[in-house]
Order: C-alpha cells, then sequence, then structure tokens
C-alpha cells in the first residue's frame, strides 16, 4: 500500500465548520419545524453587485468571439486587475506596490494555506489565539506544528487575545519565523490601531520574522486609526506579506477571488545561506501550481473598482454592518458581554453563566433556534466565547435578536 503524508493523521478527523453543520443537521431531523437561523459559518447573503454582474455578462460574451476569446490567462492574474489594485488599494494610500508584486488567486483562504510552499518546514511559527483555523491546520499537513497535547501543537506558539488582554495580542517569546495576524479579526472581530501594528512590524524587523498579514476585512473598518493595509506601517514591505479577498468585501464567495501581495523587499534564505527573494519564489509556485483565477471573474473584480462599482459595494457593507450594529446591541441588552461589529462583521461573544462554548451552542440551538461558531472551535483561548456573523439576512438578523432577548441569558 502507498505511504502517505502522516502529518493528516495528526489533524483532528473533521474541520470546524464541518463538525457545526452536523450538529445543526442533527438538530433538524429531531425538529423540522423549527427554523433556524444560521450565523456560524460567515458566508454571505446578498447578491453580487450590478457592477461586477455586468461585467461577468460582458466577459461571457467575450467567451463566445474569437476575436475576444481568453483560454489560460497569466498564473499572476490579468494586468487590468492587478493595475486597478495597484492604483485604488495602494497607491491612493500612499503605499508603492508595484504590479509585479501582486498575485490573483481564488482566495484567501487558499493563498494563506499554500504560503507555506515557499516556507521551510523547520519555521517556527506563532500565531494569535483564537485563530482562523486554516493557518494552524495548513501547518500541520507540512509538519511544522508538532504534537497535538491538550488542545495546543507542541510547535506553535499561541498568542492569546481574551477580554483579560483587551484582544491585544502580546508579542512573541520563543522567536517564531513566521507570525500570522489578521486584522480586522476573525473570529473576534476586534483591531490593532496603527501604534499598535508598529510594535509588530518593528518585532518582525529585530528579530527576522515574517508577519503573514490577512486582511480579508479591511473593507469594514470604520474607525480612523484602524490600517487597512499594514504596508501603511513604515518597513512592513520588508517583512510581511498580505492576503485579500473580494468573498466578504464583494460577495464572491461563490466565484472565488482574492489576491497576495508579496513585496520584492522580502528575502528568506535557503539552505546554503543564499539570500533568496520571496517574490519569486511564490511567482514560481503559483506558475507551476496554480493557471490563474478564471477570466470571466477577475473583469467582475475589476468592475468592483468603478465609481458605480465602489459605490455598490459599499452599499452592501453598510447592510452587513447594520446587522453587526443591531447583533452587538441586541446581545448587550440582553446582558452578555460583546465585541467586535464596529471595524468587522464578527460579534464575538462572552459565554453566560461558565458555559462553555460548545453547551451555549446547544443552548442558542435548542432555545432560540440560533447557530453560531464555538469559539474554541477557533483555539484554546477561544473557550468561553462564542462568534455570530453579521452576513445573514436583516431580516433574520431582527428576528435573532428578538429571540435573544426572551432568554435571560445572563442568569
Amino acid at each position: 500500500m502507498i505511504k502517505i503524508n502522516d502529518n493528516f493523521c495528526e489533524l483532528p478527523a473533521s474541520y470546524l465548520f464541518s463538525d457545526v453543520a452536523k450538529r445543526i443537521n442533527a438538530f433538524k431531523a429531531e425538529h423540522p419545524d423549527v427554523e433556524i437561523i444560521k450565523m456560524g459559518i460567515g458566508d454571505v447573503t446578498q447578491p453580487i453587485c450590478p457592477a461586477a454582474i455586468q461585467a461577468m455578462e460582458n466577459a461571457v460574451a467575450d467567451q463566445a468571439d474569437r476575436v475576444t476569446f481568453h483560454g489560460y490567462g497569466p498564473e499572476q492574474g490579468y494586468d487590468f486587475l492587478r493595475r486597478r489594485i495597484v492604483d485604488v488599494d495602494y497607491r491612493s494610500r500612499n503605499i508603492d506596490i508595484d504590479i509585479d508584486e501582486i498575485f490573483i488567486s481564488d482566495g484567501a483562504k487558499s493563498d494563506t494555506g499554500n504560503i507555506g510552499d515557499i516556507l521551510s518546514t523547520d519555521c517556527k511559527v506563532a500565531v494569535t489565539d483564537p485563530v482562523y483555523p486554516v493557518y494552524v491546520d495548513t501547518n500541520v499537513m507540512a509538519g511544522r506544528a508538532g504534537h497535538l497535547v491538550d488542545g495546543r501543537w507542541s510547535r506553535i506558539e499561541y498568542l492569546p487575545c481574551t477580554a483579560e488582554n483587551g484582544f491585544i495580542p502580546s508579542l512573541p517569546k520563543d522567536n517564531p519565523d513566521v507570525i500570522y495576524l489578521c486584522y480586522p479579526n476573525n473570529p473576534t472581530g476586534t483591531t490593532l490601531n496603527r501604534s499598535q501594528l508598529e510594535k509588530w512590524v518593528e518585532y518582525a524587523k529585530d528579530n527576522n520574522a515574517l508577519i503573514l498579514f490577512d486582511s480579508a476585512y479591511e473593507a469594514y473598518i470604520t474607525e480612523p486609526d484602524i490600517p487597512h493595509s499594514i504596508y501603511e506601517i513604515p518597513g512592513a514591505k520588508e517583512v510581511a506579506i498580505e492576503f485579500r479577498s473580494f468573498s466578504k468585501t464583494a460577495g464572491f464567495t461563490g466565484l472565488r477571488c482574492g489576491y497576495t501581495v508579496v513585496p520584492k523587499e522580502l528575502k528568506g534564505l535557503s539552505k546554503n545561506g543564499d539570500e533568496v527573494s520571496l517574490n519569486a519564489l511564490w511567482n514560481r509556485r503559483q506558475c507551476t501550481k496554480f493557471n490563474g483565477a478564471s477570466y470571466i471573474v477577475q473583469r467582475a473584480a475589476e468592475a468592483l473598482y468603478s465609481t458605480k462599482g465602489r459605490h455598490q459595494v459599499k452599499e452592501t457593507i453598510a447592510y452587513y454592518m447594520r446587522n453587526a450594529s443591531l447583533l452587538r446591541n441586541g446581545l448587550s441588552a440582553a446582558g452578555l458581554e460583546v465585541w467586535g461589529g464596529v471595524n468587522a462583521p464578527y460579534i464575538w461573544v462572552k459565554t453566560p453563566g461558565g458555559l462553555s462554548s460548545w453547551e451555549f451552542f446547544d443552548l442558542l440551538l435548542e432555545k432560540c433556534g440560533i447557530a453560531g461558531t464555538p469559539g474554541v472551535g477557533f483555539g484554546p483561548s477561544g473557550e468561553g466565547y462564542f462568534r455570530l456573523t453579521a452576513f445573514g439576512r436583516y431580516e433574520d438578523t431582527v428576528a435573532a435578536v428578538e429571540r435573544l432577548s426572551s432568554l435571560k441569558l445572563n442568569k
């Protein structure tokens, strides 16, 4: 029989959101008449904006004409989209990013998982805790994580983010090579302000560490002192790779499109001690393993940067943030401690009465017909917390708050 990658055997049997779905399905089987409001998985509910739809229709027509037909595209992405990203997302903020530092992909989840391909398996990793599970699981698959002991991987440094430290992680103590940061944060919905993020860039420069910065939710930022990009911080191009997504920004969860920025200033060391460009390595990786996001989807993404597209995207984001405000206020009125919902579409809730995350999951499902995500599924420091998303329909969010108000959650 063929030998396998034993690192996969180290992983828990199933993915967090698969466990959530199984519990919901089991509940539905026993209670078929209960209308469940799903606020767990961060999938969007509003249709893609008209500007992007029109662009896709035009791109489909292109594919029907021999003159405008597109087959394989560039693995790095089409220049028409990369130029818009450079101009609107970066140069408009006085950030100097070149077009060949932009790599279009099928989403930030893929890129945050695949980036490890260009890094040594000997690299030590640090993650904020709680954390998006993909960061940890893909390092387990690569063999960097060690063994799971009491809910923690032995070779990963966990940086707790809890109410006790204001959800501001302390700088690492174990001198990691790679640090994952996600801000605005999934799952807690919290942020780092400019001075706080500056400390991380300074740390990375002083300790030769690489920051993997997931900025998938930057479009939801409302407060002025919260950076939209880590490259707003001087020196960050020397120490950070940034990941972005159109999934939550513009409802592309089904279309699949995002991008990664790998500055040419970023260098690594080969086993021989030679300096190597990470930009060149990522380009080589993409050329080998990826045939590029589709032409049709990239035209849709390009349309998001038009005047109409940007206005329509802002309207959709405002819709979800209205949900977030409603949830935040409703949960607070019910006597719960809540965070997030100001610069992010996630609400992070402290479970009442000493309930565990999964106990609170069962309580909300049974008493309110509301499904969320247990905080412990995002890491050890997530125990005793719970995540709800604002990506549902407004009507469902209103109904959820009404149901929550009838439950004495603070007792």
